[in-house]
């Protein structure tokens, strides 16, 4: 399975959850979790600023904002199949 990305960014409560839940998924399908820090790229933080955190399978967006588990886990097992 290919890595997800995980756009995040310090000082973030939303970031914090969804690496959790993003976790939980992970010990389901075993991928490995790329963590991006949007703060450290200008070009990141123009394309994800409003959005973090961000959770990105394959080049595509596969939930962003408040993420949770069970949506997450649906989608990312359909991406697998």
């Amino acid at each position: 399975m290919n890595p997800v990305i995980f756009y995040t960014r310090n000082q973030c409560h939303l970031c914090t959850d969804a690496k959790l839940n993003l976790k939980l998924v992970q010990d389901e399908l075993k991928f490995d979790i790329i963590e991006k820090d949007i703060d450290q790229s200008d070009e990141l933080t123009e394309r994800f600023g409003l959005m973090i955190p961000v959770v990105e399978y394959d080049g595509e967006i596969i939930q962003y904002g408040q993420i949770d588990y069970f949506t997450l886990s649906k989608r990312l097992h359909e991406k697998t199949q």
